[in-house]
């Protein structure tokens, strides 16, 4: 496939963060790894219980932003169309692109919501508005999705991060990385862009009696310094070191190769597959949020090539998770969010491409606490504008939120401010939610 160029937007030019950076602002509150589910609950099946219970989120990050047209809400036989035609999904009326049979086949828990105006094209700002759910604002830092999550959902005694973000391309990796804004470092990202294992956790040739044998003499160490002292300090310096510690003990998490070889065949040898399976065996260990990036998406030029290359892959990867969750247990309380900074004109331009569209773009949500099988709001005949049930990114957050059974009303506080998980008066889009 010929290169696609770039847009020009300096929101493209790639950030680089090493791993220590990504641990110091590693999320603090995950669910319970394994072991010390087992050890704390006493019982196996009980701690495989209390994971299957636990919310999480699993978002598909389409970076550079898909096609609507050519994904959720196809418009064959119109002037902006395309050449792909739509077919019939498991919902009788519900049509998507030809290019996503195996979505279509498996339609029954998902929702797409076709009437996002977001009124935002630009790659970096709109990637911080989707990831936020908001506007910024000069006096507020925002935290994005996945640091909210790790607060909301996570749980204190956990030793494994609670937001982990995958991005290995590097077009785009700069425009929306993990960001925990006025929550702190705390709830920040463990971001993931040269491999799919965390980087720096091997103990490099030390036997685990060297390894155990250190942390007793440091953990004798910090008792003694400790002795009639107290401070916040000290306790994130537990807090940290034990975080070190338990990704340490947990790196096979991250490693699929531990995955039956029937199971990775299913999700496929391509890297966005490898890295869903991966995003499942940290769901199912508890960790409450997983974002993928898939890129890259911002077809200015080729953009039926791009897609008919890309979209086959979207479509048997979301549908091979979506199985493997529900074979599981675990699907009706993952939600499955795929999402971008915005789509695609229905205008097609001289390079055969589509540029950035923000007034009237899809999303779809899929299993916990969502009504699959639905459709909620419409573009129109040429998809240039929505037609019907127009909504922002304020009001998608509030109804991820109530999916989670969390409390959008809620307010943080910097200082005596109140600042509200979502802007004022936001309410959800309940048509979408079981």
């Amino acid at each position: 496939m010929a290169q696609k160029p770039l847009c020009g937007s300096p929101d493209h030019a790639v950030s680089r963060r090493g791993f220590l950076t990504s641990l110091a602002a590693m999320a603090g509150t995950a669910a319970f790894a394994d072991m010390t589910a087992v050890q704390v609950l006493g019982s196996p099946e009980v701690a495989a219980d209390l994971r299957r219970q636990q919310k999480r989120v699993i978002m598909l990050w389409l970076a550079g932003g898909a096609s609507q047209l050519e994904t959720f809400d196809p418009k064959p036989g119109v002037v902006t169309g395309g050449p792909f035609q739509s077919i019939q999904t498991s919902s009788v009326g519900v049509h998507i692109s030809e290019l996503m049979p195996r979505m279509a086949a498996r339609f029954k828990d998902t929702c797409i919501i076709r009437s996002l105006n977001t009124r935002n094209a630009d790659h970096g700002s709109a990637a911080r508005i989707m990831m936020r759910g908001r506007m910024g604002e000069p006096s507020v830092d925002y935290p994005d999705l996945g640091a909210v999550l790790a607060r909301e959902m996570g749980r204190e005694d956990s030793q494994v991060p609670d937001y982990v973000s995958f991005y290995t391309a590097t077009e785009g990796r700069g425009m929306a990385p993990g960001h925990a804004g006025f929550l702190g470092a705390r709830y920040g990202s463990m971001d993931l862009t040269t491999s799919m294992v965390p980087e720096n956790i091997r103990r490099g040739g030390i036997s685990d009696q060297d390894h155990r044998e250190r942390a007793g003499l440091r953990d004798q160490l910090s008792s003694n310094f400790e002795r009639g002292r107290s401070s916040s300090s000290l306790d994130s310096h537990h807090q940290a070191y034990g975080r070190v510690q338990g990704i340490m003990a947990n790196e096979s998490l991250f490693d699929i190769e531990r995955e039956p070889q029937r199971v990775r065949d299913r999700y496929g040898s391509t890297l966005f597959g490898r890295q869903c399976l991966a995003a499942r065996r940290l769901s199912e260990a508890g960790v409450p949020f997983v974002r993928v990036g898939r890129a890259w998406w911002d077809t200015h030029a080729q953009n039926f090539e791009s897609h008919q290359e890309m979209v086959p892959e979207l479509d048997h990867v979301m549908a091979t998770l979506l199985d493997d969750l529900e074979d599981r247990g675990l699907l009706q309380n993952t939600l499955i969010i795929t999402l971008a900074e915005f789509g695609r004109t229905p205008n097609i331009n001289p390079t055969v491409g589509r540029d950035h569209f923000a007034s009237a773009w899809s999303t779809t949500l899929s299993g916990c606490g969502i009504r699959g099988g639905t459709v909620y709001g419409r573009s129109d005949e040429l998809g240039q504008r929505v037609a019907d049930g127009e909504i922002g990114a304020a009001r998608l957050f509030a109804t991820i939120y109530r999916a989670l059974s969390i409390n959008h009303h809620r307010n943080y506080y910097l200082g005596a401010r109140p600042i509200p998980l979502t802007d004022p008066g936001t309410e959800p889009v309940r048509e979408v939610l079981a």
